[in-house]
C-alpha cells in the first residue's frame, strides 16, 4: 500500500487539495502499477507562523 504525505502551509482551499490528491493518486497508479484503492495521501498543514525559510515566518513573507 504506497503511502504518500505532502507538507504545506496552511490556506490552500479544500477543491485545490482534492486535486492534488487526485494527480498524486493517478501518478502511483500509473507509476507503481497498483489500485487505486491501495493509495493513501495524507495532507499534512502547518499554520504560516510555524513555518519559515531563510528564518523568516511564512506569516511574514511576502
Amino acid at each position: 500500500m504506497p503511502e504518500i504525505v505532502v507538507y504545506l502551509v496552511e490556506g490552500r482551499s479544500p477543491e485545490q487539495k482534492k486535486g492534488l490528491m487526485k494527480d498524486i493518486t493517478d501518478a502511483v497508479v500509473k507509476n507503481c502499477k497498483v489500485d487505486p484503492g491501495a493509495v493513501v495521501v495524507s495532507i499534512m498543514e502547518t499554520a504560516r507562523a510555524n513555518k519559515s525559510k531563510a528564518g523568516v515566518p511564512f506569516s511574514e513573507r511576502k
